[in-house]
């Protein structure tokens, strides 16, 4: 519902309307919430579509608006109609009053989170069924004598808008459940539907006799460079030296899955892959995502290839052309392969890898000084990123911090390169946007930095006084922890209909086109380039039909795969940690301000830890701490500080 009340704020084609929510927009249209122009619904002027956020002063609620980036409206305690915090709701705005945008709930349409999880607990002697983010009793009609008949810690998932159980999950108790959790709040799943897969079954092998539209680079030795548990390869590389030419293949996503299908409506649906420690759930399905798209080395494949030359002397793309082509990969490589070959520890087995060696370290010449000619204007943030392994239980077993290495740096830049290149080719599309902090949350960096003691110096510009924080902290071995307090600062990178530059990278015009079996708007923007090399007009005015809908959706599925990958780390960490009850790690402290949490930093790291007892502990610092409780539900992990 909410997809469809965004597109409806923003204007949504008669013909995109789906079947299934057809009745709606003829309701909605009845009651004056939307109009019609020509083929086009549109949100009515007097109207807004938002889900409800309680006001902490108890006097009203905030209504966050769909669709648009305006500021909240305010409704007051009397005017919310019995609405609640997560209810959808359509709301009258008045007009004429003085002050703050306010409103008037006129109809509650359902629940922001149309999916939870509820789990059976005991309590007092006695089983009930409570949401497991919250512990609260759910809205679900169930007799006690039902509840009875399950056993403490089974798991459903709920549809909140009907407040009715979709489906039992399994137990707690199971760690393999984890998994069936996370997925559930966010109604994702693995399996395909069938006429998906049906859809699928019409696409065959690559056969270059039948692409002789297409441009054949087979006989350059492209690489891919990936992972090593890659399954999926978007990308694959080639560096013609001689003419300063840099090839960024990208699988051609675009031809197998045509606009509207039953395989694009299921791809936008998902809007990204999900990876989780143990395996992925795909946006595509495998036969695609891992197989007929995937450019596997030694097998014909369709790309969709950025053909850049570049002055070597500004280190600027002097010209580029995108078109589609067939090529052939000689050799898969993964990172610690490229790393070890950099580090001369890697010697080729045959004269065709022999020669990919060489333009690879010519490259890495090449993006070497890409990058330090990029972090001139953009950001150089690091901070960690955390792997795990697990059992066939998919307990946790170990945890790796996975640092960037000169391999992802080189891959990294020439996707930067193609990505620019692909954004400079239209004014309105898909774009990656990343505006600037606010000033309010750039505050609270500085204050917070203050209080440990790093000397806060306002420059000319944003970059440059964070920079000179940079500077500080790498002279007190704090380089990581701080640049992920400046992270956690900026503003959301989001997804746009029009350019709004991207202020982390520095770059004026930027798009993600590089990785289409795994992301949604990689491809669209592979169908509007597709269209504008072809000199089609409407068929670029059909992609980008609903743009700013897409933009908004595919921004926010984003952030749910992002929340989905996130929490199941989070209940791994709790399974783990509930082993350890009474046992003492290293940590350190994370945030100091409204509550104490530190993060594991021992054989196992990453864990956030919410400490329980008082303490005196600064910012950064390393203690030790004591695992006291652990609450598996909510997977959150409490510790007192044995040291400090």
């Amino acid at each position: 519902m909410k997809h469809l009340l965004t597109k409806l704020a923003i204007g949504l084609y008669e013909q995109d309307v789906s079947d299934l929510y057809r009745p709606v927009v003829h309701e909605f249209l009845q009651k004056g919430y939307i109009k019609k122009d020509a083929d086009v619904y549109k949100l009515s002027s007097r109207y807004r579509f938002g889900s409800i956020t309680l006001s902490n002063s108890k006097n009203g609620a905030y209504l966050h608006v769909y669709g648009e980036s305006v500021k909240d409206i305010f409704i007051s305690t009397e005017d919310l109609a019995g609405a609640t915090d997560g209810d959808i709701v359509v709301v009258q705005r008045y007009i004429a009053k003085k002050g703050p945008a306010s409103g008037k709930v006129i109809e509650i349409i359902g629940r922001e989170e149309s999916y939870s999880v509820a789990v059976i607990i005991e309590k007092e002697n006695e089983k009930r069924l409570v949401d497991i983010r919250t512990l609260h009793p759910t809205g679900v009609e169930i007799t006690r004598e039902t509840i009875k008949s399950y056993e403490t810690g089974t798991l459903f998932q709920i549809n909140n808008q009907t407040n009715s159980i979709m489906k039992e999950l399994g137990n707690i108790a199971n760690p393999k459940v984890d998994e069936k959790i996370v997925l559930a709040q966010f109604n994702k799943h693995d399996e395909f539907e069938e006429d998906v897969l049906e859809e699928v079954k019409q696409f065959s092998e690559v056969d270059a006799s039948k692409h002789k539209d297409r441009k054949d680079l087979r006989p350059l030795p492209f690489c891919t460079i990936d992972p090593v548990t890659a399954k999926d390869f978007d990308d694959a590389i080639y560096w013609d030296e001689q003419r300063s030419t840099l090839y960024v293949a990208i699988a051609d996503v675009s031809h197998y899955v045509k606009p509207f299908g039953a395989l694009d409506n299921e791809a936008m649906y998902r809007g990204f892959s999900i990876y989780l420690p143990h395996r992925s759930i795909p946006m595509l399905p495998r036969i695609l995502s891992e197989n007929l798209c995937s450019l596997q080395p030694v097998a014909d494949r369709l790309a969709y290839v950025f053909e850049m030359k570049l002055d070597l002397k500004s280190l600027e793309v002097k010209h580029s052309k995108v078109y589609e082509a067939i090529i052939h990969s000689k050799r898969r490589f993964n990172y610690d392969e490229v790393d070890a070959l950099f580090a001369g520890e890697l010697k080729a087995q045959n004269e065709t890898e022999a020669g990919i060696f060489i333009y690879l370290k010519k490259l890495k010449t090449v993006t070497d000084k890409l990058r330090e000619k990029r972090l001139q204007v953009g950001f150089d943030f690091r901070s960690d990123e955390i792997s795990m392994t697990l059992d066939e239980d998919t307990n946790l077993i170990a945890t790796t911090i996975e640092e960037q290495t000169p391999s992802h740096a080189l891959i990294e830049d020439c996707m930067l390169l193609a990505n620019k290149e692909a954004a400079a080719r239209y004014d309105r599309g898909v774009f990656r946007v990343h505006e600037e902090p606010s000033q309010a949350k750039l505050q609270a960096l500085y204050q917070e930095l203050s209080a440990i003691g790093i000397n806060i110096e306002i420059k000319e510009s944003i970059k440059e006084t964070i920079e000179d924080i940079q500077r500080q902290a790498r002279e007190r071995g704090i380089e990581k922890d701080v640049d992920t307090l400046i992270i956690r600062s900026q503003m959301q990178a989001r997804y746009a209909p029009v350019n709004l530059g991207h202020f982390g990278l520095g770059f004026e015009r930027y798009t993600h086109f590089t990785s289409p079996i795994r992301r949604y708007a990689d491809l669209t923007v592979h169908r509007q380039l597709k269209a504008i090399a072809k000199g089609k007009k409407e068929e670029e005015s059909y992609v980008l039909r609903n743009i700013e809908a897409l933009c908004v959706s595919i921004s926010n599925l984003e952030r749910e795969a992002d929340m989905v990958e996130k929490e199941y780390m989070h209940r791994k960490y709790a399974r783990w940690a509930k082993e350890h009850i009474g046992e003492v790690f290293s940590a350190k402290i994370s945030a100091t301000t409204q509550e104490y949490k530190a993060d594991l930093d021992d054989e196992i790291k990453g864990a956030t830890l919410y400490i329980t007892n008082p303490t005196t502990a600064v910012l950064f610092q390393k203690v030790k701490v004591r695992i006291e409780n652990v609450d598996i539900y909510r997977a959150k992990i409490y510790v007192t500080t044995v040291e400090s």
